[in-house]
């Protein structure tokens, strides 16, 4: 079976995110499944550079990490994969956490930012499949 390939919003999912509530706190999810090789575009700096999915996803975090933090943004938790036990077995993550933002036009003003719009390429280049999924923080206690 082919991989599902899930990189970038698709407009309707877009559309959907910017008609939540934008002024309450967010979590999102985000599992990444790398590249073996970093795909650049052509006539990129680091296109045929031989980057693995990894490290072009380590670019992608220098570069936008400055403005992630300068929202408000940060991680409120990163896991490392180790196995599935309730769902497709042929699902596997190189790279799982939860950002946090203070609200969602926060995230809003990060996928708009020019600069950001830069970085991003890194990101597409590293990435062969994803899911970000989006949160709204909740109570927690000793139960499910």
């Amino acid at each position: 079976m082919a991989e599902d390939r899930y990189i970038d919003p698709d407009r309707e999912a877009f559309e959907a995110f910017k008609a939540l509530p934008r002024d309450t706190p967010i979590h999102m999810l985000n599992l990444i499944r790398y590249r073996a090789e970093a795909a650049y575009p052509a006539g990129h700096a680091l296109a045929g550079k031989g980057l693995t999915g990894a490290e072009a996803y380590a670019e992608y975090g220098k570069a936008s990490g400055p403005i992630f933090t300068r929202l408000g943004g940060s991680i409120l938790w990163r896991g490392r994969f180790e196995g599935m036990v309730i769902g497709p077995d042929d699902k596997q993550w190189d790279n799982v956490f939860i950002a946090q933002y203070p609200n969602a036009g926060a995230f809003l003003a990060m996928v708009t930012d020019p600069d950001y719009r830069l970085a991003v390429v890194h990101r597409q280049a590293a990435v062969l499949t994803s899911r970000l999924m989006r949160f709204t923080p909740d109570t927690s206690g000793d139960m499910f």
